[in-house]
């Protein structure tokens, strides 16, 4: 009975602590004379804020703009996850990951809002030398709000917020959800940096319920820095079209 007891006491989903991630981009967007681009990104990521290092991503791919409020884009990534209290000890999981991805950008007179919609394979390897292998499918739209400017160049102070849902085919179908919150300044045409708070949370299904319940130590806040730096071509056809310093994942 007592242990039972103890068992039932036990909170479904423990406060986890805040994590930090580090966001680094290179990006080359397209334009109206070019409209092959790329991006390359890093990213690490802490369990608490500013320690405790477990998580890490390289990514690059390219990009072609179909029109300038049209992009698809190919690219691939490696991750890689360590228990933070051995790292030493080799990666408890890494991950090859390809995607195929289409953004739709809409321009009011100050509002801006993208509409990603990306389809990923997921190759596993784990500590245990078991392999796996999923695919996902993930919708974001995010949104930009300069607060100085009608656009966000060069000297504008921005807003930025973004929700993405994470679909698995397999089930359970609605895997994570992921909400983020920010601050931005494009410093000049080159770079731009934010400062923000995501908070993601992983689903799973309870049968006995029929519906979705946060699974356990699922939920966690993060605080995140975000750089970007993008490398400007001259378009001979028509000025540059607005790009958005959106992040790549």
């Amino acid at each position: 009975m007592c242990c039972s007891a103890a068992r039932a006491q036990t909170p479904a989903n423990p406060v986890q602590p805040w994590g930090t991630w580090f966001i680094a981009t290179v990006q080359l967007p397209g334009n109206a004379t070019h409209k092959f681009g790329g991006f390359g990104e890093v990213q690490a990521r802490t369990n608490g804020l500013f320690k405790q290092y477990f998580y890490n991503e390289l990514k690059a791919g390219g990009s072609y703009d179909i029109d300038p409020n049209f992009t698809v884009t190919i690219a691939g990534g490696r991750y890689s996850t360590s228990d933070y209290r051995d790292l030493d000890a080799p990666p408890l999981n890494t991950e090859k990951r390809l995607w195929e991805q289409l953004t739709l950008t809409q321009y009011s007179k100050r509002l801006k809002l993208e509409h990603r919609y990306r389809i990923e394979q997921r190759w596993f390897n784990f500590r245990d030398d078991s392999t796996g292998f999923r695919q996902r499918f993930r919708y974001r739209l995010n949104a930009f709000l300069p607060l100085n400017n009608t656009t966000i160049s060069a000297g504008t102070v921005f807003l930025a917020a973004y929700d993405e849902i994470f679909l698995n085919p397999k089930g359970p179908v609605f895997e994570r959800n992921r909400v983020y919150g920010g601050i931005g300044y494009q410093v000049n045409t080159h770079v731009a940096v934010q400062l923000g708070y995501v908070h993601q949370a992983n689903y799973n299904y309870a049968a006995r319920q029929g519906q979705f319940v946060l699974q356990n130590t699922a939920a966690k806040n993060n605080i995140v820095m975000a750089f970007t730096y993008r490398i400007i071509r001259p378009s001979t056809v028509l000025p540059a079209a607005e790009k958005l310093p959106s992040q790549q994942d």
